[in-house]
């Protein structure tokens, strides 16, 4: 019986050790930029190339022209967004008319979309499509339209026209939101994409230049900066609340006829912005604008996650930028990262 009673034992330990090994073990690396931040950099607009500046979680790791290094080419000019599907990386390239397909964790080249792109903007996944705003010729405002990719034959199967200068891209319950800024003009719309036929749905009047959207609950704010002075018919910024339930605007708040923000993000229940020279963060419950600022800056591009304020300063447009990262509860600086040249877009590795 003591005999028993001891292999009982071994064989209760042995189990406990299994299962204290099974939670502790390491999973294997996905890849050398798993886990990190990733910085699009135009790069010099007559000339050169753009790249990818990866920044590890902990800020210790820091490396420059990321897919040059993996894949020993440049990515081309200009480099515009990236958008994710799964395992992998859409990297947009304006000027080249093309999009770089990579695995998001190695930087390992799959393939490269070239037929069917024409100036290049932004890229979301649906499903298995991607969807791709282009603005056509820049002169021409009748040959805008969004590129349907097949995801797994990584072509463009079809076009959607839509009107002139659209940008981002957001999508709600299988509803897509495209912002049109305008292009090298200015356009005051957001289309409205039914992505079960790909179809344009409807479009929703906004205010002029809409630049930025963020989704809260079921609503979907934009961000508008308005047209600019240098246009002749300066016109105020708005941010706008649409109830996406039936794209009704239920919300405005105007801002200065000479006051045109940018760069809306999202931090839990605050809505974050940049406008002159200065961030602001409102409670999307608040029923005014908020008027004082949280910290100080003018920024090419501008994001939250978990927290944190992540901006980046273009500096003389001409040399490598700079990252600079905020912890928002204190509202202080807490990193200051170089990058590539003219960094425009952050996007986050997860």
């Amino acid at each position: 019986m003591k005999t028993l009673k001891n292999l009982f034992k071994i064989l209760i330990i042995s189990i406990l050790i299994s299962s204290c090994s099974d939670d502790d073990r390491i999973l294997p690396s996905l890849g050398d930029y798993e886990n990190g931040i990733l910085v699009t950099n135009e790069g010099p607009f007559q000339n050169g190339t753009g790249t990818i500046t990866y920044i590890s979680d902990d800020y210790t790791t820091i490396e420059q022209q990321v897919f040059n290094q993996v894949n020993s080419e440049n990515l081309g000019s200009i480099v515009q967004s990236i958008g994710f599907n799964d395992e992998l990386a859409y990297i947009v390239i304006n000027n080249s008319n093309k999009i770089e397909v990579v695995n998001r964790y190695s930087f390992e080249s799959i393939s490269s979309i070239t037929d069917g792109l024409m100036n290049p903007r932004y890229f979301i996944s649906s499903g298995t499509n991607g969807y791709v705003t282009n603005w056509g010729d820049p002169f021409d405002n009748t040959d805008d339209y969004i590129a349907v990719i097949d995801l797994l034959s990584q072509t463009i199967t079809s076009t959607i026209p839509v009107a002139f200068g659209p940008e981002k891209l957001i999508l709600m319950n299988n509803v897509l939101y495209v912002a049109h800024q305008g292009g090298y003009g200015q356009n005051n719309i957001l289309s409205v994409i039914d992505t079960s036929n790909n179809t344009l749905a409807s479009t929703i009047e906004v205010g002029d230049v809409p630049n930025s959207m963020v989704v809260l609950e079921n609503n979907l704010w934009v961000l508008c900066g308005g047209n600019p002075d240098y246009t002749g018919n300066e016109t105020n910024g708005k941010l706008l609340k649409i109830d996406v339930t039936d794209n009704s605007v239920v919300q405005v708040f105007d801002f200065l006829t000479s006051d045109h923000p940018k760069h809306l993000s999202a931090d839990g229940s605050h809505l974050i912005y940049n406008l002159n020279g200065v961030v602001y963060s409102k409670d999307e419950a608040d029923i005014s604008l908020p008027q004082e600022s949280i910290i100080s800056g003018t920024f090419y591009a501008m994001t939250t996650k978990d927290g944190k304020l992540y901006a980046t300063d273009a500096g003389d447009f001409a040399s490598n930028g700079t990252l600079k990262i905020v912890d928002l509860s204190t509202n202080s600086e807490i990193q200051s990262i170089q990058t590539g040249i003219i960094p425009g877009g952050v996007y986050f590795n997860d």
